[in-house]
């Protein structure tokens, strides 16, 4: 008789979580789509931010210049890296010099674009651009120094990009993607750059 009891306390007390999970299992969207285009409408000029953006737009954007900057001196020693080299298998490591520049570049016009999607301006002040940078420009004085200030400064940038990763959550999906492949690229470049040490 106990054991018949207890299972119907067990029912009765579970009841209004398992209702709880039905709401939250049920597919159906915290908000109506008339209430969505409502506030679509109310902050028209605002863009691709939302009146359910979560992420402190201010801060994020201080953020992303200052990616930015690091990717911007990333792409000028790299540059210079690639017209420098000189010495026994010259060549190709000029050449991985070359498409990394390139690629820096890449994430750079990316960071760019989603501040301004975010409603900033992107930073691209040259008199502060090494301050605002979080690898410093550094040039190596052979090819094996060059190589060397290359991966300390992705190691930065990998460590700087998975802090901000962190840091936003889930408060901006696009943005959080947006870094995190930036962020695959850089452990691609440092992986490479490493075994060139090698």
């Amino acid at each position: 008789m106990a054991g018949k009891m207890d299972k119907s306390n067990n029912k009765n007390h579970s009841g209004p979580v398992k209702e709880k999970e039905k709401e939250k299992d049920s597919g159906q969207p915290k908000h109506s789509v008339s209430e969505i285009r409502e506030r679509a409408r109310r902050h028209v000029e605002d863009g691709a931010v939302t009146a359910d953006y979560a992420a402190d737009r201010k801060k994020l954007i201080k953020m992303l210049n200052e990616s930015l900057a690091t990717e911007l001196v990333c792409v000028m020693r790299y540059r210079r890296h690639y017209y420098m080299a000189r010495g026994v298998n010259s060549e190709s490591v000029a050449q991985e010099f070359l498409a990394h520049s390139n690629e820096e570049l890449e994430h750079a016009d990316r960071l760019a674009l989603r501040i301004v999607q975010l409603g900033g301006e992107p930073d691209l002040n040259p008199d502060t651009l090494t301050e605002r940078s979080h690898a410093e420009y550094i040039v190596g004085s052979n090819l094996k120094d060059m190589i060397k200030e290359d991966l300390v400064a992705e190691r930065i940038a990998i460590e700087s990009y998975r802090g901000m990763i962190e840091h936003i959550g889930s408060s901006d999906s696009t943005t959080r993607r947006l870094l995190e492949d930036i962020l695959a690229v850089e452990e691609e470049h440092a992986d490479e750059l490493a075994s060139l040490l090698q």
